[in-house]
């Protein structure tokens, strides 16, 4: 296992931001988080990562123990939300300043940093400074810095935010890329296809609980609910729900007059909608 929170406990004062949570991420995963904002995500992440101590429970990174010593903590890189970037330095300068950091050595950081450019697809604007960058280059950049040193573990707290459909295409692609290179990806991200196209398994978190966890087939077919057949005939649509749509489907193409017909599956929407009570986008 590459990772585990057990039993994490997180409180603010009064308020109670992660109650009990635990996750485990294996090699060659990719695990979504979700959840409304407040629901505790952040904190777990900062937790797992050794930013913030937790109020009780444990974190074990690749089985060294929990991620307060450095040495440990180099098997986890973060590419987090707020982007961690110098927009007064080039894309090469970044990412040989965060190698640095990491403790690469000079001819390291070269092999690094031109490994890390070609793989989000940025060796061409290396010597550009980043803040001529488009938004979505910079996410690119940004999961580049947490690449460097080649860790097991990645975390991506919301990596394609606000990006353009390129460099959408090509982050997620580095993900699947991470997952068959044996990583383990914790992915956290508002957008609800991605998390059908990528993850592994999915953990929902609210209120700083875990309450729901699976494979996104396992989750939808416990608490997505039931499709929604529309039948159009003519100009008149009939809208009804169903739980074995293939059946009630064929039933109704006996009947004359049918000119149209579709099928609303339940998808990870509705899942967390059904376990929330919110849209996870307007959460």
């Amino acid at each position: 296992m590459l990772l585990s929170l057990t039993n994490i406990r997180k409180a603010y004062g009064e308020r109670t931001a992660v109650d009990g949570l635990s996750l485990t991420l294996g090699e060659g995963e990719v695990l979504g988080l979700l959840g409304p904002n407040g629901a505790g995500k952040s904190t777990t992440i900062s937790i797992a990562v050794g930013l913030l101590a937790a109020d009780a429970g444990r974190v074990d990174v690749c089985s060294q123990g929990p991620p307060t010593t450095p040495t440990v903590r180099r098997n986890i890189g973060v590419a987090p939300q707020a982007l961690a970037l110098y927009d007064d330095l080039s894309a090469d300068e970044n990412l040989r300043f965060f190698a640095s950091l990491y403790g690469l050595a000079s001819e390291q950081q070269t092999r690094a940093v031109d490994g890390a450019l070609d793989r989000v697809g940025l060796t061409d604007r290396r010597k550009d400074r980043v803040k001529a960058f488009s938004g979505g280059m910079k996410r690119r950049l940004n999961l580049a810095a947490a690449l460097l040193h080649d860790p097991p573990i990645v975390l991506l707290d919301e990596p394609t935010a606000g990006v353009d459909p390129q460099s959408r295409s090509a982050i997620l692609d580095e993900v699947r890329s991470l997952r068959s290179r044996g990583k383990g990806v914790i992915y956290t991200t508002h957008y609800m296809e991605e998390a059908q196209r990528v993850c592994d398994r999915v953990a929902i978190v609210d209120h700083g609980k875990l309450i729901a966890m699976g494979t996104v087939d396992e989750l939808i077919g416990k608490h997505g609910g039931v499709s929604t057949i529309t039948v159009q005939s003519g100009e008149q649509a009939t809208r009804f729900e169903s739980a074995d749509p293939v059946a009630d489907l064929s039933k109704r193409l006996s009947d004359p007059g049918v000119t149209n017909v579709r099928i609303d599956r339940p998808d990870l929407e509705s899942v967390f909608m059904h376990l929330t009570g919110r849209s996870l986008r307007d959460s």
